[in-house]
């Protein structure tokens, strides 16, 4: 289901949590669950996986994960603030260390010029304080811009681990 160098990631940051006493949360809306499905996909990741949640709607990104409603007005739910909060809220409201948050536009509708198919908000948060955000623009069909959006929130968590 997943590719290899998903796959790879996933072990990677699996073993780094591990190692650290770590536990992990995630917030997805363009991926619908796929961070976490990568994850959970590595044997022994229940020792570090803690939840994930699915905020696909603005509303839910509100009442589970405490987004402001009126910064998803002012921002849009695609943008840097939007994931950085939405990173936040999994932080604030699961006993995790590290979280990632994904939003975007996986298409093959929804974009615009401002924001095309294909643009994504990656952020990462940290109990140290520190949020890593990370902004996109993949190109493909909505398959690869969701597989591509997993790599590379992958990628943003690994390096706030080490």
């Amino acid at each position: 289901m997943f590719p290899n160098s998903i796959l790879t990631l996933a072990e990677e940051l699996i073993s780094a949590c591990k190692y650290k006493g770590m536990r992990i949360g995630t917030a997805e809306s363009c991926t619908g669950g796929l961070v976490a499905g990568s994850l959970t996909t590595v044997p022994g990741s229940s020792t570090v996986f803690e939840r994930g949640f699915n905020t696909y709607s603005d509303q839910s990104k509100n009442e589970l994960l405490g987004v402001s409603l009126e910064d998803i007005y002012a921002f849009g739910a695609v943008s840097a603030e939007i994931a950085a909060q939405m990173a936040e809220g999994v932080l604030n409201n699961s006993p995790v260390n590290i979280t990632v948050a994904v939003t975007g536009i996986a298409g093959p509708d929804g974009g615009s010029p401002e924001k095309p198919v294909g643009t994504v908000h990656i952020a990462s948060a940290y109990t140290n304080g520190k949020i890593r955000h990370q902004q996109c623009l993949f190109l493909g069909d909505r398959q690869k811009i969701r597989l591509d959006t997993v790599e590379a929130a992958l990628n943003l968590m690994l390096h706030q681990v080490e």
